[in-house]
């Protein structure tokens, strides 16, 4: 159902901490360009503790709610009913209250990943790197688990890190190899090279990029470009960004949200990038 232009609809994101998120940057946006005048969405800081709390005071006037660390997980015993593919990482990005006040969670982050990459013109690879091995690796396990027909190989820090990500693969039914932190050089020769660590982890490998690099998304967007992407850009290879990736899945939330189909991808990207510019 499409959503009424002079409804009162609230959503927000959630998280701790949450004072730099882009997402009301973006959903705004999207609300201005549909034309829902009576639409809002703001952030909240909330953690673990606070977060069913927070549930209990929502009221009908509430439409949807984006989810961020260190909530994903934390939301699922909240939730009436999860998506395949939310299920399929154990976290949720987007709560949808649907009729009746039921609370459907799924996560964007996914698809949005891959819609990312099919924009820079990736939609099949032989094989994948990726680059840490957190949280944000899940979802770029069961991304690749879309688009990749080989082998994943993963560079890890830890051996806890290591044994989580085979327990992610056996699940999503991904070929992986682990691969320590050491040999991370290695990855850069990838078709593919997903780097999901925090900065600076990835800062010492720039200066060992192959004359001719193929395609690296990196997960961070602010700030931007991080060394490697920098570098990777100077060489010639193809680079996507976090803020491709958040735009992405904050197009699918708006879509589930509003029930306004599409969203306006090139008017949230354009806010995005606007506010990261004023810093």
């Amino acid at each position: 159902m499409q959503a009424g232009a002079t409804d009162a609809r609230r959503a927000a994101v959630l998280g701790s901490p949450i004072a730099h998120s882009l997402s009301p940057v973006l959903h705004r946006a999207a609300y201005e360009k549909l034309g829902l005048t009576g639409w809002s969405y703001d952030r909240f800081e909330v953690d673990e503790a606070a977060l069913p709390g927070f549930f209990a005071e929502l009221g009908p006037e509430w439409a949807g709610l984006s989810l961020t660390m260190p909530l994903k997980r934390a939301v699922i015993p909240l939730l009436d009913e999860i998506s395949e593919t939310a299920a399929s990482v154990e976290a949720v990005n987007t709560v949808v209250f649907a009729e009746g006040g039921r609370r459907v969670g799924d996560n964007t982050d996914i698809p949005g990943m891959v819609a990312a990459l099919r924009e820079h013109g990736i939609d099949k690879v032989d094989t994948a790197a990726i680059l840490g091995a957190g949280a944000t690796a899940s979802s770029a396990l069961a991304a690749l688990a879309r688009i990749c027909t080989g082998e994943v190989t993963v560079y890890v820090r830890s051996g806890a890190r290591a044994a989580e990500i085979r327990q992610w693969a056996e699940r999503l039914d991904v070929a992986v190899r682990i691969a320590d932190w050491s040999d991370a050089e290695q990855a850069l020769s990838a078709p593919l090279v997903i780097a999901t660590t925090p900065a600076g982890p990835t800062d010492e490998l720039a200066p060992r990029i192959p004359e001719r690099p193929a395609a690296l998304f990196d997960v961070l967007y602010d700030p931007w470009p991080t060394t490697l992407a920098a570098r990777w850009s100077a060489y010639g290879g193809a680079v996507i960004s976090g803020l491709d990736l958040l735009v992405h899945q904050a197009v699918l939330q708006v879509e589930q949200m509003t029930g306004c189909s599409p969203a306006p991808l090139a008017a949230m990207r354009a806010a995005g990038e606007r506010s990261l510019a004023r810093g």
